[in-house]
């Protein structure tokens, strides 16, 4: 396998068979290595072979590699695994070497890569590569291109890499189950230049959902639409890494969607332009600033900017639903009821009860409240001004100046120049003019009056 030492460092938790079985079977299949660990690890550089800038895989890893006779060799294993989604919550999902998702491939353009896939599933499974050019027996649809991997079997894929981009891999197999579990990953071809498409720091995550209810462990795999966590890399904020650039840098953030519905996905303090799909590289001249980008089900996005602006700077699917955890869609709405006056006499009854929502949600990211076992609150985090109210698809772009070119360490938040916080105004504020009519909680009542039209509609 080809690793140097500084790698070794670099992914110090990774545990191959070989260090514990002493096995050597240096021609036949190559180790697994494992990574229990959620951390985000260091990029893996290629000691050998064409050159490129390693990506970083948000609280991620990037899977090992030997070289056999021309020939890149992974091993993927596909197992259940116990993810944390963030502090005080795992879920037992189904994943690849240890996590889910499974660890990033990373070869270049050009390159024959060899992968062998070893099922250790309580069910047969496959692996499809999303995206990849390849012969028709390699693209891993189970009764389709190939028989399925039954449990406790190794198959081989073999194609050579025939352009780079951002893929993906999954099963297609019960792909309902297996995906909704949690199977999923990365696989990154660099062009053969590596003065092509450049950046100095190249993030990836994939997006992925989860119904996991209070208490559980288990994701329900026949849900279709209602899901209660959303994730980046199958981890919820506060639990997810910051992503750390230098300023100046031009930074590359590649995001995969393999959930059940888009993503708008919003950087703030930048503008972006999309620079590439799962279908390739985008001209320069065909390319816009946003801030915004759309990822739909089943596709990828590489937007890439400079970063330029110091700060902290959040970035987030932009659906105000997916930056919540355990969300419960059937709450009722009890903004203007003042429930507070009964908080006393339920309280008589449950004495742990705490009216809430008749001002909005806010005091949810507030207060301690007492939750079942292994959940989340709706609402989460602290930053340095108080209770950030997030969940779900939430992060921060840190930038910074002076930041090594391989130092992804955490800054800690950011330190604002004097005068540039929005600050509270002491003065006198003059008399807001107000609209005429009853005031809320008055005895008006607003109504629709729907009349059935002779024809027999409404």
């Amino acid at each position: 396998m080809t690793v140097s030492r500084r790698e070794m460092l670099g992914a110090g938790v990774l545990l191959g068979a070989a260090a514990v079985s002493g096995r050597v079977q240096a021609q036949a299949v190559p180790e697994a290595p494992h990574m229990p660990h959620p951390t985000m690890q260091p990029p893996l550089f290629p000691t050998s072979g064409p050159d490129y800038r390693p990506v970083v895989t948000l609280n991620g890893w990037t899977l090992p590699w030997r070289m056999n006779q021309g020939w890149k060799e992974f091993h993927l294993v596909a197992e259940p695994v116990v993810r944390e989604l963030a502090p005080g919550m795992n879920a037992h999902l189904w994943g690849y070497n240890g996590q889910s998702p499974g660890p990033t491939i990373e070869a270049v353009e050009g390159e024959k890569v060899r992968i062998f896939v070893t099922n250790r599933l309580p069910e047969h499974t496959t692996i499809h590569w999303h995206g990849i050019r390849l012969p028709n027996g390699m693209d891993g649809v189970g009764g389709l291109t190939q028989p399925q991997i039954k449990p406790g079997k190794t198959f081989v894929y073999e194609f050579e890499l025939r352009r780079s981009g951002t893929f993906m891999y999954h099963p297609h197999a019960d792909e309902m189950v297996q995906m909704a579990m949690g199977m999923m990953g990365m696989f990154i071809v660099h062009p053969r230049d590596p003065a092509v498409m450049r950046v100095d720091r190249d993030f990836l995550f994939l997006l992925a959902s989860y119904d996991i209810e209070p208490g559980n462990f288990v994701p329900r795999v026949t849900e279709m639409t209602d899901f209660n966590l959303w994730t980046f890399n199958s981890r919820v904020f506060p639990g997810i890494d910051p992503l750390v650039a230098g300023k100046g840098d031009r930074v590359r953030i590649r995001v995969g969607n393999l959930t059940m519905t888009n993503h708008p996905i919003h950087l703030h303090g930048h503008e972006f332009t999309l620079t590439g799909t799962d279908g390739g590289w985008i001209a320069p001249e065909r390319r816009i600033p946003e801030v915004t980008t759309d990822v739909p089900v089943g596709a990828m996005r590489a937007i890439e900017f400079i970063a330029d602006e110091e700060g902290d700077w959040a970035l987030h699917c932009h659906k105000s639903h997916h930056v919540m955890n355990a969300m419960g869609h059937g709450l009722a709405n009890f903004i203007g009821v003042q429930k507070r006056d009964l908080e006393p006499k339920i309280q008589r009854l449950v004495p742990d009860y705490m009216a809430m929502g008749n001002a909005g949600m806010a005091d949810m990211g507030e207060m301690e409240m007492l939750l079942p076992d292994n959940t989340l609150p709706m609402m989460s985090g602290q930053g340095q001004f108080g209770p950030l109210e997030m969940g779900g698809m939430f992060t921060v772009v840190k930038v910074r100046p002076g930041v090594a070119a391989n130092d992804y360490r955490d800054p800690g938040w950011y330190r604002h120049p004097p005068g540039t916080v929005a600050f509270e105004w002491t003065g006198v504020a003059p008399a807001a003019p107000r609209a005429e009519g009853p005031a809320p909680g008055g005895n008006a009542v607003e109504v629709q009056v729907v009349r059935r039209s002779t024809s027999g509609g409404h």
